[in-house]
């Protein structure tokens, strides 16, 4: 019961992550980022349906319900919480918050959560940029734009994809090259071969898949 109660929240929490992305949330998608079997997933997913935690639509893809959505919030929102408190409490490096946040996730309480808001202010975005939901405090993305599609020129680090979180070596890339949100770069130019970009730690080529899954603000 442990491990298919810790298998429905990881799951939700895929199926909120795709919405924030604008990704259609379908099985194919949630193999991709859960690196799980096509036939794991559509198990799960019945599971989830059959417990009313999701529905399934004509288009095949998944519509949280209420109930599903309720714990997808609480999850996500306190995974993010557990970031904030590695990165600006703890001291983590940025590019490992992420999978020990997974870890983190399953286990804190409402009355832990109430006190973390406390602690950190009560953040609206998480390390990676990304919105904690349930934030009394609001931060606009609309002026965003992915990195592969940004004009040449100054820009600041806005934030990555989650996709992105569950890439080692792009989180490594993008931390040795200084290029976590709230950073400063200028894009120089881009090519087949990705985006190049200048910060304080110099020149660096960004390649396509990183680059179409972090978003900047000029």
């Amino acid at each position: 019961m442990a491990e298919w109660h810790d298998a429905t929240e990881e799951y939700l929490e895929a199926i909120l992550e795709l919405e924030e992305e604008g990704t259609l949330p379908i099985r194919a998608r949630l193999v991709e980022r859960l690196g799980v079997s096509a036939p794991s997933v559509s198990e799960t997913v019945n599971r989830l349906v059959d417990h009313g935690y999701a529905e399934l639509l004509e288009d095949r893809s998944l519509r949280l319900t209420e109930k599903g959505r309720d714990v997808a919030v609480a999850i996500v929102r306190r995974h993010r919480l557990a970031e904030r408190l590695l990165v600006d409490v703890i001291g983590l490096e940025w590019e490992k918050v992420h999978r020990e946040a997974d870890r983190w996730e399953h286990v804190i309480s409402a009355d832990v959560e109430e006190k973390l808001v406390e602690l950190l202010g009560d953040p609206a975005e998480c390390p990676h940029g990304n919105p904690i939901p349930g934030s009394r405090r609001r931060v606009e993305h609309r002026a965003d734009v992915q990195l592969d599609r940004a004009d040449p020129g100054p820009v600041t680090i806005a934030r990555v994809s989650e996709k992105i979180e569950l890439d080692d070596a792009a989180l490594q890339l993008l931390a040795t090259a200084r290029l976590i949100p709230g950073s400063k770069a200028v894009i120089v130019g881009r090519d087949s071969d990705g985006v190049r970009v200048a910060t304080g730690s110099g020149e660096q080529l960004v390649p396509p898949h990183v680059a179409q899954r972090m978003w900047v603000r000029s």
